[in-house]
């Protein structure tokens, strides 16, 4: 599990940051890639990744601003020229289902493929065996949401030496105590799985906000949440104008990653008042507070660790 950074700019395209998009990659666990937002160039950004637009099977947009959507149309009309045929879904606020749909239709675009759109409100948004999405409601100048992704924890892995000493060879048997079972031996003996598997894997958690002045909804997207994705649209100086434009801090940022007890900061969304020399300044500011901190750029990847790695 990892995160792509195909977008961090705030606003408008610069040159050297697009705007927002960040792709979670489940490739290990799913096979699958889910989009956080998708800004205008979203589908050139990918062009310069490993990314296979069909492998993309959930788009998460946070609200509705152009910077976050405007990319939208273009790579839902690539990813059918390109012959997927994979469903997708995208999740986001009210207007996002006219919005793609009127898109489509007026620009004479036909999918070849299942598209659904959810309209969410604050809750859980979606949930099978592995993921839960929850979704609240920030703090901006339109609906904003953040969306907390917290994998499942996971079974221990099997003690093979312990059935070894217990003189249980390979076999079917193995894979029913993996999955928890309990079995009869031909000897007679009953054997649990529970007792033959090691401590289960904690499942991560992501927590991607949306843009956002400083609110309480944060703390609670973020709780003991393994990366923060926070915006941080503007430096320390800034903070009044960021609370004017509905947006946070650096040091807004590093703080709220503190209260909630995370264990990564990975600040995004940066205004273009801010050139490549200026990173090194938003880091110190943020890392003076919260010192496990980084500053995305366009193309970023950070692995998700699991706690106890």
């Amino acid at each position: 599990m990892d995160l792509l950074f195909l977008g961090t700019g705030a606003g408008m395209p610069a040159k050297a940051r697009n705007v927002s998009s960040i792709a979670l990659r489940l490739l290990e666990e799913r096979k699958a890639v889910w989009l956080f937002d998708c800004g205008e160039a979203t589908q050139h950004q990918i062009l310069y990744t490993t990314i296979k637009p069909r492998k993309i099977e959930k788009i998460f947009i946070t609200h509705m601003h152009g910077d976050h959507i405007f990319g939208l149309p273009g790579f839902l009309g690539s990813r059918s020229f390109q012959g997927g045929e994979e469903p997708l879904t995208i999740y986001g606020p009210a207007g996002i289902k006219e919005y793609v749909q009127s898109s489509l239709q007026l620009s004479f675009t036909h999918l070849k493929y299942p598209l659904e759109i959810v309209e969410i409100d604050e809750g859980l948004v979606f949930e099978d065996e592995q993921f839960t999405v929850e979704a609240k409601k920030l703090e901006h100048g339109v609906p904003s949401y953040g969306y907390r992704i917290t994998e499942k924890d996971a079974p221990g892995m099997l003690l093979v030496d312990k059935l070894k000493e217990a003189g249980v060879g390979p076999g079917p048997v193995y894979k029913k105590l993996k999955d928890g079972e309990t079995v009869q031996l031909e000897d007679g003996r009953v054997l649990s799985g529970a007792d033959f598997l090691g401590a289960p894997k904690k499942g991560r958690v992501v927590a991607l906000l949306g843009d956002t002045r400083t609110c309480p909804q944060i703390l609670d997207l973020a709780q003991n949440a393994d990366m923060l994705v926070h915006e941080a649209t503007f430096g320390e100086e800034d903070e009044l104008l960021a609370y004017q434009y509905f947006h946070s801090s650096t040091t807004q940022a590093a703080a709220a990653a503190l209260e909630a007890n995370a264990k990564k900061l990975v600040l995004t969304h940066i205004s273009a008042r801010y050139q490549n020399d200026d990173k090194d300044t938003l880091l110190s500011e943020a890392a003076s507070i919260f010192p496990n901190t980084s500053v995305a750029e366009d193309f970023s990847c950070f692995e998700v660790e699991r706690a106890n790695d």
